[in-house]
């Protein structure tokens, strides 16, 4: 899979500080809210709202705020209205680019989206061209001072992962979709922390970028579109090239 270069690094060391400074609750918040609306307000009989609950919890929500949430989707607390949307990407450079977002206005969502892509060299794709060059994952990404690799493979792999790599500073956990609250689970119940937990789309082979100008606008619109305030997440197939790779890191 792809995800293992300097690249992928960099967003994730960005992505751990965003999400201190709070800026995870808005989007768990939404999250919350359309699986409530769209299973109801019970985390034992809707699975997709227990793991919107469990990355709450996971980011630190306190439990008034994740209450709120649910009351909202389920209409027993007034509150906007969202929808999920999907766009399929092209970035510069033969980059593919998933945007997930959730809205309470569609109209004013997508054409926003468009225009971040126009205006960085990118484009609205058309439904399958980009999502198949994609699979859906379970990721959990752990700070390997906590556990050693031995133990954690023992025990992730005990609940269902797939895999577990070693990427110095931290393990990635893999799962499966179906798999991943289990091993969740697991690691939470023996007090270990993640610096990343979600289910996302992964690519499965890598767009190589060796131009810098072209990997400078690839990693700008990501920065844009990650910024966007309905964007949920945004998943690439974009990689550095190892020449730039020791330039940018």
């Amino acid at each position: 899979m792809s995800g293992h270069s300097k690249w992928a690094t960099i967003k994730r060391k960005k992505d751990a500080i965003d999400s201190k400074r709070g800026a995870i609750f808005t989007k768990v918040v939404k999250e919350i809210t359309v699986a409530a609306r769209m299973g109801g307000g019970d985390v034992n009989t809707n699975p997709r709202l227990r793991l919107a609950v469990l990355k709450g919890k996971a980011s630190n929500m306190p439990k008034d705020n994740i209450d709120r949430a649910i009351k909202k989707g389920t209409g027993e607390l007034e509150g906007v209205v969202y929808e999920e949307c999907l766009y399929e990407c092209f970035g510069p450079g033969g980059t593919a680019i998933m945007v997930e977002a959730v809205t309470d206005k569609k109209t004013r969502t997508t054409p926003e989206i468009k225009s971040i892509l126009t205006k960085l060299g990118g484009s609205l794709a058309t439904t399958g061209s980009v999502s198949r060059l994609f699979e859906r994952k379970g990721i959990i990404v752990i700070p390997s001072d906590q556990i050693s690799e031995e133990e954690l493979f023992e025990l992730a792999v005990g609940a269902g992962a797939e895999d577990v790599q070693n990427e110095g500073e931290v393990f990635r956990v893999v799962t499966s979709p179906d798999d991943y609250e289990a091993v969740q689970t697991a690691l939470t119940d023996k007090g270990i922390k993640s610096e990343e937990s979600e289910i996302k789309f992964v690519a499965l082979v890598g767009a190589e970028v060796s131009d810098k100008e072209i990997a400078e606008k690839v990693m700008k619109l990501i920065d844009n579109l990650e910024a966007h305030d309905d964007v949920q997440g945004v998943n690439s197939n974009f990689e550095l090239s190892p020449e730039l790779e020791k330039e940018f890191g």
